[in-house]
């Protein structure tokens, strides 16, 4: 079980094995759901098209074709599953 302290600003920092095991990153948005028997339910926000938007474009990169990128996708896939 991770523990953590509430902060007299309500804050709270999220123990190391939880960030870890959710994947979340500096900057992620996170939601807390109260259920009927008042227990919090927290979990990432999962981020929409538009807040990744752009995010790979580098200037004077080469473009690739989807042919190209399909074909790396089922070589990782391939290399990760074996």
């Amino acid at each position: 079980m991770a523990l953590a302290t509430l902060t007299n600003k309500g804050q709270v920092t999220i123990p190391k094995a939880v960030r870890d095991s959710l994947g979340l990153q500096t900057g992620d948005k996170v939601e807390f759901v109260i259920s009927e028997g008042g227990e919090a339910l927290f979990r990432p926000v999962t981020k929409k098209v538009d807040d990744v938007f752009g995010r790979l474009h580098k200037p004077g990169r080469k473009s690739v074709s989807m042919e190209e990128m399909d074909t790396v996708i089922k070589q990782k896939m391939r290399a990760t599953f074996k």
